[in-house]
């Protein structure tokens, strides 16, 4: 059985705490700490639902300690009838955040442990189980975490000025962060002077999310507008882009906020390299290419109101993606708990060893 998980961030995206599932509300911050305490199926998929949790590796956490909550409150005495139980939990989730292999991916696997514990020593062992696992994944994230950015912190050069976009850090994983979390030893290595955040419309993350967490770790940053990353590209102001992943298909190409798209090729226009750093997990054995990633779209909403002020005429309507599709051609390197995978992607991932494709 894993060891319990424990982060090295001062504050914890994602715990199992008491028996209940723990979650910083980041639809709080920047103005607030403040965590919820998650008992029930139904406030699980609310948080996940409403981004209370973000990030790929982060929802995949949180989702497998919901399914485990499942697991212990249900009071079936017949194996069967819990793991139908736990089918029933697992649709439930998996239909929060589409994009995000990850979450499925962590569902399938507490799914898997939970089965083979009922069939062989019944019902306690199945809760058991579903609860040693989502503990497992957790700090496998964490470990992850810690040889991610070690290896994504060597590619960044000395007097580095970097642009990110949306929120990898430690908010998305429940540890040191994806591409934050190479950003951040860069930072106290000095290799960086400082970081350019996309505000990252419709729901700010980066302006939220990063621009709180680069703060907590005393790095220098300043908030952009998304608008303003060609201009500041064209006049030598940024000499890398990194951000993180929500899927990744065994071609290379790669699911990411709204908007990457753009500073892929935007960066490659100006010559500069674009780093994904996202874990094995991210990537999904069963999806070949960008072309069959499906992308989520969100409430109008986001888009036509903030913070309670609408912004649009009445009747406006709104197209809200939340994700776009990196081509593998504008991707320099993928840093993966592995090491970095260069081109050709197709190659270098199939010798990856990537986990199983998430059931569909």
């Amino acid at each position: 059985m894993a060891s319990r998980p424990r982060s090295t961030e001062p504050y914890q995206a994602v715990a199992w705490h008491d028996g209940r599932l723990r979650l910083l509300d980041q639809t709080r911050l920047p103005g607030a700490l403040v965590y919820l305490e998650i008992n029930t199926l139904a406030a699980a998929t609310e948080a996940i639902t409403s981004m209370r949790v973000c990030g790929a590796p982060a929802i995949g956490i949180a989702a497998a300690y919901a399914l485990a909550l499942v697991a212990q409150h249900d009071r079936s005495n017949n194996p069967a009838a819990l793991i139908d139980a736990l089918h029933t939990a697992s649709r439930t989730l998996a239909a929060t955040r589409p994009t995000a292999v990850n979450l499925r991916w962590a569902l399938d696997r507490v799914l898997a442990c939970a089965e083979r514990a009922a069939h062989t020593d019944g019902v306690e062992a199945a809760r058991s189980a579903a609860l040693a696992e989502a503990r497992a994944i957790q700090a496998e994230q964490i470990a992850a975490d810690a040889r991610m950015a070690q290896a994504g912190a060597a590619l960044i050069a000395p007097g580095s000025t970097l642009l990110t976009h949306c929120n990898a850090g430690p908010l998305a994983t429940t540890s040191a962060g994806t591409a934050l979390g190479a950003v951040i030893p860069a930072h106290r290595a000095r290799r960086v002077i400082e970081v350019l955040v996309n505000e990252t419309r419709p729901r700010l993350q980066g302006a939220r999310l990063t621009a709180w967490e680069l703060g907590w770790h005393g790095a220098p940053y300043r908030v952009i507008a998304d608008s303003a990353a060609a201009s500041l590209m064209a006049a030598g102001l940024v000499s890398a882009v990194v951000v993180g992943a929500d899927r990744i298909a065994v071609n290379g190409d790669t699911a990411n906020k709204i908007d990457t798209y753009a500073l892929a090729a935007l960066a490659r226009f100006h010559a500069l390299p674009l780093y994904v750093v996202a874990p094995l997990s991210t990537i999904d054995a069963g999806t070949p290419s960008g072309a069959a990633i499906p992308i989520e779209q969100r409430d109008a909403t986001e888009l036509l109101v903030l913070a309670g002020i609408t912004l649009t005429p009445p009747g406006a309507r709104a197209l809200n993606p939340a994700f776009d599709i990196t081509p593998v051609a504008l991707i320099t390197a993928i840093v993966t708990e592995r090491g970095v995978l260069r081109p050709p992607y197709a190659a270098s991932i199939a010798e990856a060893p990537a986990p199983a494709p998430a059931a569909r």
